[in-house]
């Protein structure tokens, strides 16, 4: 049997967890809507509510009937207009991410980087287009930089797919990333002079392979011939690579180290060398 004391201790307990809570899930939901719409839409539900209470504290009954009728069916209106951040809400709890560890923004950004990366590699893959990309790691590539056009842009799939169109003056040559960023295209990177390579390898592997001999670099071949996707790093070629594989490699090279600060992939910080 619990004595009085216990008991007490117990009650606030409680409450101390059930208020932990609830401010647990209303963080987790303005994470979700954080970014947007509904952020707007909150600030006038806010101005809504607090109508009603000073309508109400200073006794102005035609404003305050208009206020509790709007509150009244403000429930089914909320649904209406946040349908589709409810339905990303939902989404999220199925998938067990909407009470996970939130993502720092830099790892968002490389995780829309990898999702920018993908969605352009399967684009061209499927139409062999011909690619050429080069992620910069700790050792710095601005020697190859300086070899290109300057692009300095946000990463997009769009762009990255645009870059390698043939016949466009930055098609021809290597596309090189730093952090979150396009540094330049249509660069020139050394041509690996291994002679156990593959003679079936073109230029596009020949100078992937030769830059992760000399650099730290992650780089990515589109094969114009075939439409096979390969992966050079630290001088090994990975090849004929599915979505799933590399998603899973780009995953393991930038995701896992953006999350040490000593690791390989210092998204948050320039590169100068």
């Amino acid at each position: 049997m619990f004595s009085g004391a216990d008991l007490d201790f117990l009650n606030i307990l409680g409450i101390v967890v059930d208020i932990a809570l609830v401010a647990y899930v209303i963080y987790k939901l303005i994470t979700v809507i954080r970014g947007t719409r509904a952020v707007q839409l909150l600030k006038g539900i806010t101005v809504i509510l607090l109508v009603w209470f000073l309508s109400s504290f200073f006794g102005l009954r035609t404003l305050q009937w208009i206020m509790s009728q709007a509150v009244t069916y403000g429930l089914l209106a909320i649904i209406i207009i946040f349908q589709p951040e409810l339905r990303r809400a939902l989404e999220q709890l199925g998938r067990g991410r909407l009470f996970g560890r939130s993502a720092t923004p830099e790892e968002e950004n490389v995780l829309n980087t990898i999702e920018a990366i993908m969605k352009s590699v399967k684009y061209m893959a499927k139409r062999r287009i011909g690619a050429l990309i080069s992620i910069e790691n700790e050792t710095g590539m601005n020697d190859y930089v300086e070899t290109g056009i300057p692009m300095h842009a946000d990463i997009t799939s769009e762009l990255l797919i645009n870059t390698f169109i043939p016949n466009t003056p930055l098609h021809d040559g290597a596309l090189i990333m730093r952090e979150n960023e396009i540094v330049a295209a249509a660069c020139y990177l050394p041509l690996s002079e291994n002679p156990f390579i593959s003679k079936e390898l073109g230029t596009r592997h020949r100078a992937a392979l030769g830059i992760s001999e000399v650099t730290d670099s992650l780089t990515i071949v589109v094969s114009e011939e075939t439409g096979s996707i390969s992966v050079t790093k630290n001088g090994d070629l990975h090849r004929d690579l599915d979505e799933e594989r590399l998603r899973a490699m780009l995953e393991r090279e930038l995701i896992t180290n953006v999350k040490n600060t000593s690791g390989l992939w210092q998204w948050g910080g320039g590169k100068n060398g």
